[in-house]
């Protein structure tokens, strides 16, 4: 109860600190940066992509950016939104949706403040919410599985029952090889690491010999155990052939570090609206990562012509 009351105070002196300078937050202009992580930019291929987002705008607009670690409660979110704007913030990444409901509840109290953050609904007048369309690199993924798959079992780690990957995925296996079985099972969350080993495990006991795993932080875990077991996956998040080139089929790659700049951008020259932003192949922010070798050349034309047609004409094969 006291760290709320501290709190609160914090907020108040921070606002009545903004309101004897005018010129403090200027116009909607970055001033700094800030970032906040759920866990730690070491734990995470996007989140580390985030962090390389961070430091590009802090070069491009020659300004400060600051970022906060392991920050999951709003009462964490409040202390470290706090902190950024004594520092000067004025745009304040969240790299994770456990910030949508903090920032929409928040958002009032810093008026001079944006906020952004990645897959949610909610959106305020200075809150915005970025989502990536992940249902269609999913298909591609999802071709890809079921073309190399040889025992027709592959494997879906997933995090949460609403990852849109789940539905993509499957209907691409089903649209390329109509006789595989997807296995899905449930990691419980993006940041658990200790379930997903014996997830796979598991899997593999069960003849699966493809894997994606929709998770950023046990992704690799479960390619390096792949590629132990001379078997396949699907990278996530980042390009993940460079853990190991002929085991990760492809990637399903999200630029997050380029949609950052997008935002700051968009910020700087106050047109960033507190909405939420989708983004898709269309607009490059998605894209599919290196072929692994044991890919056949044919096929990795088929799917990259699948892409082009995506792109061009919203369709994706089995429409």
């Amino acid at each position: 109860m006291l760290k709320n009351v501290s709190s609160l105070f914090i907020v108040i002196f921070v606002l009545i600190i903004l309101s004897g300078c005018s010129n403090y937050f200027d116009g909607g202009q970055i001033q700094n940066v800030g970032m906040l992580v759920d866990s730690s930019i070491d734990d995470q291929a996007l989140a580390e992509k985030g962090y390389e987002g961070l430091q590009d705008i802090g070069e491009k607009y020659e300004v400060d950016v600051f970022y906060e670690e392991n920050v999951m409660t709003e009462e964490e979110t409040i202390e470290a939104v706090d902190a950024f704007v004594e520092d000067g913030v004025n745009l304040i990444f969240g790299h994770s949706n456990i910030y949508g409901a903090h920032f929409a509840d928040i958002a009032s109290s810093y008026p001079d403040v944006h906020f952004v953050y990645f897959n949610g609904g909610y959106v305020d007048e200075n809150v915005t919410s970025l989502n990536f369309d992940s249902h269609a690199m999913s298909f591609f993924a999802g071709m890809v599985a079921g073309e190399m798959t040889e025992t027709d079992q592959i494997g879906m780690i997933s995090a949460y029952e609403w990852q849109p990957e789940i539905e993509g995925f499957y209907e691409g296996v089903n649209y390329q090889n109509p006789s595989a079985e997807v296995q899905i099972k449930f990691n419980s969350d993006w940041n658990e690491t200790n379930s997903a080993p014996e997830i796979y495990e598991d899997m593999r006991d069960d003849e699966v010999d493809v894997f994606y795993p929709t998770g950023d932080a046990y992704s690799t875990g479960v390619i390096e155990e792949a590629e132990e077991d001379g078997l396949y996956a699907i990278g996530y998040g980042s390009d993940q052939s460079k853990i190991a080139e002929s085991t990760v089929l492809t990637s399903t790659v999200q630029h997050i570090d380029k949609l950052y700049e997008l935002v700051a951008d968009e910020f700087n020259t106050e047109s960033l609206e507190g909405t939420i932003m989708t983004f898709d192949f269309q607009d490059e922010f998605i894209s599919l990562g290196q072929f692994s070798p044991d890919v056949p050349r044919y096929f990795q034309n088929e799917v990259k012509e699948a892409v082009d047609e995506y792109i061009n004409n919203d369709l994706l094969p089995n429409q």
